[in-house]
């Protein structure tokens, strides 16, 4: 998470949305940055409000703009699916080494899943709250173009991103049985990102 208080700006950073790539490039004009730990840094909305706003709002009386980016949900689940691959994670309940992608997302829609498919939801995590508190910018991460034109008009400087983090390379093809059941289990997540990408 980052907070650029003279553009009014907090930006949350969504696991697998390249927010650890921009973080490095950010970082020097930031007035807060929460790069740990990852509880911290992936603060969702419901964070931010809880803890984050409230100092800005009680002691500078200001409402900062929330800036997130979200990931189409199958290419979200497949960044997550090969980032779990990384060898050093042979052996823990986490890794995914040694499964199909399909049983991965079969285990991702599960009422109760499993260490390595317990990711967490994008929707979730860009929940507006009771309060309104609630993302004011969304940019859909396949159009990092429109992200970057609008983060440095705001903070009104210019900035490279380079790839960070970047996961092992994996087949993320999702039969489409599959993909008819996430779809079905998960509503939420398709919906939220045919909004931004409309």
């Amino acid at each position: 998470m980052m907070v650029f208080f003279h553009a009014r700006l907090v930006l949350l950073s969504v696991p697998k949305t390249g927010t650890t790539a921009l973080m490095t490039a950010l970082r020097p004009y930031a007035d807060m940055v929460i790069s740990d730990p990852p509880e911290l840094k992936h603060s969702p909305v419901y964070r931010y409000n809880r803890w984050v706003r409230p100092m800005f709002d009680k002691v500078c009386g200001t409402e900062l703009e929330v800036v997130a980016t979200m990931r189409e949900p199958v290419d979200w689940l497949g960044s997550w699916y090969r980032f779990r691959r990384r060898p050093h994670l042979d052996g823990q309940p986490t890794s995914t080494q040694g499964m199909s992608f399909d049983a991965f997302v079969d285990d991702y829609c599960r009422g109760k899943r499993p260490p390595h498919a317990n990711v967490g939801s994008q929707a979730k995590f860009l929940e507006a709250q009771p309060n309104g508190c609630h993302v004011s910018h969304l940019f859909a991460y396949e159009n990092q173009k429109a992200l970057h034109a609008f983060l440095q008009d705001r903070i009104g400087v210019s900035y490279q991103t380079k790839p960070e983090n970047v996961s092992p390379q994996a087949d993320v093809t999702l039969h489409e049985d599959m993909l008819e059941k996430l779809k079905r289990k998960h509503p939420e997540e398709f919906a939220l990102y045919a909004r931004i990408r409309a």
